[in-house]
């Protein structure tokens, strides 16, 4: 595919925001049959499976980043033709993923033992096994992305949750236990993997060249460290955790992190489906672009984000209960500060992405090194003091105080004016805590009956938030808009 030097802005606008909403589509879906998967499975299993499978859950997601070593990020930013770099591409990813799948099979006793939880060792082997599948995809996916073409990337995502649901529940409710997740995944991967290929139609040929070989590693194994690292940094909470409190304590601090992960699993993921590419593309035309972008982009975040935030931290107790039943309620007071650190997730992993976009892949490695510097002292003195809601307060307090100030040192340092976005995070700063006041006082009132706090001081901050927040001017942009989609017939 043929791409034009210096493309337009808007038209990189256009085809982000395409993209954008057919992931954010996508997500939603998917995001929702998980939540769904993981009621069924939070009454079939016990908090120890939940424990041993976050053990290998945490070994997958480290191996998920650095299996191509960033390969795929250096195939969505490359400046130039795909099809004279595929062969070399594809060739990386596989001798990648192989090696690395042989040294975790080797090593997996180890860090399950690491972890707390030995018996987590049969999980971690099948599990980390989906790097295998999705080596093979790998270039084919960054293709789809490169090109916007979320909308192919997100029907092949689908098709493979289809099927690992109801794998895992069926496993779950046979006896399984944790091996109902790993199973479930592998074969949900195997099935993406196979529409990944269709969709993208590219021929699939190994080659190598070591002139491009140079310079997609150039570009990729610093990008690799970069979001390995912050995989490293969302995942030794659990390490820590279940080393020192043992697998049942890590099961409810699991859960926790799951539900915090929600709006990143949601509205991140949507987001980082077109974001490095966009940035990228602008990076092409010049600083400006990457700028200007960067500035209408991060107060739309932070906006979307702080009401969810609230909502998490006031009324944590009531939506665990209410959820996943009151055995879990142990999760609650995690949820409470793990809220804080979903924002602040959101915003650094937005920074990895502008960096990435930029080229600048060096800054993300030593943004996370003095982000873990910080935040794996945190967790271990927090954990001693006060069990798991003591690693939560150690893993929001070095978010905040370390990895925001960096990530937004290394954006600026990158050529990105920040400055502007300043008084564009005010109005959703004020309208945040607004929204937390008003869940508070109703949450009182109604104390004791979960689903009506959920409902009445939920749908009453956000109500709040919204009244502070949005201007009579959006709403009348937002209503012209619509009436433009809507069929000439139906007006």
């Amino acid at each position: 595919m043929e791409e034009q030097p210096g493309p337009d802005i808007s038209d990189i606008g256009r085809k982000a925001g395409r993209g954008a909403v057919w992931s954010l589509l996508g997500t939603l879906v998917t995001r929702a049959g998980s939540f769904v998967l993981g009621l069924v499975l939070a009454r079939l299993l016990a908090p120890a499976d939940f424990g041993i499978y976050a053990v290998a859950l945490a070994a997958t997601q480290l191996v998920m980043v650095v299996k191509d070593v960033g390969v795929m990020s250096a195939v969505v930013q490359w400046r130039g033709r795909l099809e004279e770099i595929a062969p070399t591409a594809t060739t990386l990813t596989m001798c990648s993923a192989l090696g690395l799948y042989g040294l975790f099979w080797a090593g997996a006793p180890y860090f399950s033992a690491l972890a707390g939880s030995e018996e987590a060792t049969p999980v971690v082997r099948i599990l980390t096994a989906v790097i295998l599948v999705e080596a093979i995809t790998a270039v084919r996916s960054a293709a789809l992305l490169r090109w916007f073409r979320t909308g192919s990337n997100t029907k092949a995502v689908l098709a493979g949750f289809l099927v690992n649901a109801p794998v895992a529940i069926v496993l779950a409710a046979g006896g399984a236990g944790p091996y109902s997740f790993a199973w479930g995944q592998l074969v949900g991967a195997v099935v993406t993997g196979f529409f990944m290929l269709y969709y993208a139609r590219l021929p699939y040929r190994l080659g190598f060249d070591r002139r491009i070989a140079g310079r997609l590693l150039r570009f990729g194994i610093p990008s690799a460290a970069g979001i390995a690292l912050e995989i490293m940094l969302l995942n030794v909470g659990y390490i820590i955790v279940g080393n020192i409190m043992g697998k049942d304590w890590l099961g409810f601090y699991l859960m926790a992190f799951n539900v915090s992960s929600w709006v990143p699993g949601v509205i991140g993921s949507a987001i980082r489906m077109v974001s490095i590419a966009g940035f990228s593309r602008l990076a092409e035309r010049d600083g400006a672009s990457l700028s200007l972008g960067v500035q209408k982009s991060v107060p739309l975040l932070v906006t979307m984000v702080l009401p969810l935030a609230a909502f998490m931290a006031v009324l944590a107790h009531p939506l665990i209960i209410f959820i996943y039943g009151e055995r879990w309620e142990l999760s609650a007071g995690v949820l409470r500060f793990l809220a804080v650190l979903m924002v602040v997730r959101m915003l650094t992993s937005f920074a990895l992405d502008i960096l990435n976009g930029q080229g600048a892949t060096r800054s993300t490695v030593w943004m996370n090194l003095g982000h873990a510097a910080a935040m794996i002292p945190a967790v271990i003195v927090g954990t001693h003091l006060d069990g798991i809601r003591g690693a939560a307060v150690g893993q929001a307090a070095a978010a905040v105080l370390v990895a925001l100030p960096l990530a937004m040192l290394a954006v600026h340092r990158a050529g990105v004016r920040l400055a502007p976005v300043l008084p564009g995070l005010l109005r959703p700063a004020i309208g945040a805590l607004v929204c937390a006041a008003v869940m508070l006082g109703l949450a009182t009132v109604t104390d004791g009956l979960p689903f009506v706090q959920l409902v009445v001081a939920g749908g009453g901050g956000l109500l709040a938030y919204a009244l502070v927040v949005v201007t009579r001017d959006q709403i009348t942009l937002l209503s012209d808009r619509l009436v433009r989609l809507l069929p000439a017939r139906a007006r």
